[in-house]
């Protein structure tokens, strides 16, 4: 069955043009930057940002090397507006989040894990979309 909120979310090109926004959490603290773009393996539709946490201080524009830690924040629970993303999850839970590798494609279990830590259920979201795939297959590549 088709997600009925999958006409809503924005398209590759768009989350690719956030890269280097600023992220902030639902409450407007700011977290990090987005620093890319996992996109579903199969169909090719965005399914993660890429955001490089933040340390500290906010540093607006200028991003010289990549962050200390990098995590997967879904794209389903972003919304944008020219120079800054907003995510309903909590700067905690982005912090406690499994660390990626942005330069490495995720597989099926590490997305598990991931909507996991954010508490998206089995039947829910990109769990239920990548639940079904193969074992140790690769289920979103960076874009």
């Amino acid at each position: 069955m088709p997600d009925p909120l999958a006409a809503a979310l924005p398209d590759l090109a768009e989350v690719r043009g956030w890269i280097g926004y600023e992220l902030d959490d639902a409450g407007g603290d700011w977290v990090g930057r987005v620093e890319g773009v996992y996109a579903d393996a199969e169909g090719g539709a965005p399914a993660w940002v890429i955001v490089g946490l933040g340390r500290g201080v906010r540093r607006r524009f200028t991003l010289r090397r990549r962050s200390p830690k990098a995590v997967a924040v879904p794209v389903r629970e972003c919304a944008a507006m020219p120079g800054r993303v907003w995510t309903a999850q909590a700067t905690a839970a982005m912090r406690s989040a499994p660390a990626i590798d942005p330069t490495r494609p995720l597989l099926r279990e590490h997305e598990i894990a991931i909507c996991a830590h954010y508490g998206i259920g089995e039947g829910a979201g990109r769990h239920a979309e990548v639940a079904a795939r193969g074992e140790g297959s690769v289920t979103a590549q960076p874009v």
